[in-house]
C-alpha cells in the first residue's frame, strides 16, 4: 500500500505560516542541473524520487500556480515535481491548470481520493502544505509520515502544525550545513 506522506517547511518554534501566511523563513537553494554533491539537495532530489503525486489544497494551489510551473531555477527538482500526477482538494475550482504541466485533478472530496489513491499502485502520495486539508486527512487516519523541514528560524508568532495531540514515532533526523533539520516522524496508530 503506498504511504501519504504529509511534508511542512516549520520554523523550530513550529511556525509553518507566517501571520502573513508567508514563508520567509524557508530555506534551501535553488537546483540547477548540474551534479552537485549538496546533502541537502540530494535528500530533496530522493524524496521527489519516492513519490509520483502531489494533493494540495486550494490556497496552496492559488499560491504556487504562477511559479512553479515557470521555475526554469528549479532545475532536474523542478521538472519532477511538475510532472507529479497532482490533485487539488477545492469545494470551488472547476480546474486547475499548471502552465505546459498536466493540469491537476480538482477534488471536491480529498479523504475518498486519497483513500483510493493509496489503494493503487505506484510510489508514495506526498500532501504538500496545505494545513487545513492536512488536519482533514489526520483526522480520517490516512496520514502515514510527517516530513518536516525545520529551518534555522523562530518566530513566534504564526500558524502552528499541529492544533492537537499526535503520537509520532522519529523515524530519521538528518541536518544539513545549511541549518535545516529534516525530521520524519511515522503516526502511532
Amino acid at each position: 500500500m503506498r504511504k501519504l506522506i504529509v511534508q511542512q517547511w516549520a520554523t523550530v518554534d513550529n511556525v509553518v505560516a507566517e501571520e502573513d501566511g508567508g514563508l520567509s523563513f524557508v530555506s534551501g537553494e535553488p537546483f540547477d542541473d548540474a551534479v552537485t554533491d549538496n546533502p541537502f539537495q540530494n535528500s530533496v532530489m530522493r524524496f521527489i524520487d519516492s513519490v509520483d503525486t502531489m494533493i494540495i489544497g486550494a490556497n496552496t494551489y492559488n499560491q504556487s500556480k504562477d511559479y512553479w510551473p515557470y521555475a526554469d531555477e528549479q532545475g532536474e527538482y523542478g521538472r519532477k515535481f511538475n510532472s507529479l500526477t497532482k490533485f487539488v482538494a477545492s469545494s470551488t475550482l472547476a480546474e486547475a491548470p499548471w502552465g505546459d504541466y498536466p493540469a491537476a485533478t480538482v477534488t471536491r472530496d480529498p479523504v475518498a481520493t486519497v483513500r483510493e489513491l493509496k489503494e493503487q499502485d505506484g510510489k508514495d502520495i506526498f500532501l504538500w502544505g496545505s494545513l487545513q486539508l492536512m488536519r482533514s486527512l489526520f483526522d480520517a487516519g490516512l496520514v502515514d509520515e510527517v516530513q518536516l523541514r525545520v529551518c534555522p528560524a523562530a518566530r513566534g508568532k504564526g500558524t502552528r502544525v499541529f492544533e492537537d495531540r499526535q503520537n509520532l514515532s522519529l523515524a530519521e533526523a538528518t541536518p544539513f550545513p545549511n541549518g535545516v533539520v529534516l525530521l520524519r516522524y511515522n503516526l502511532e496508530k
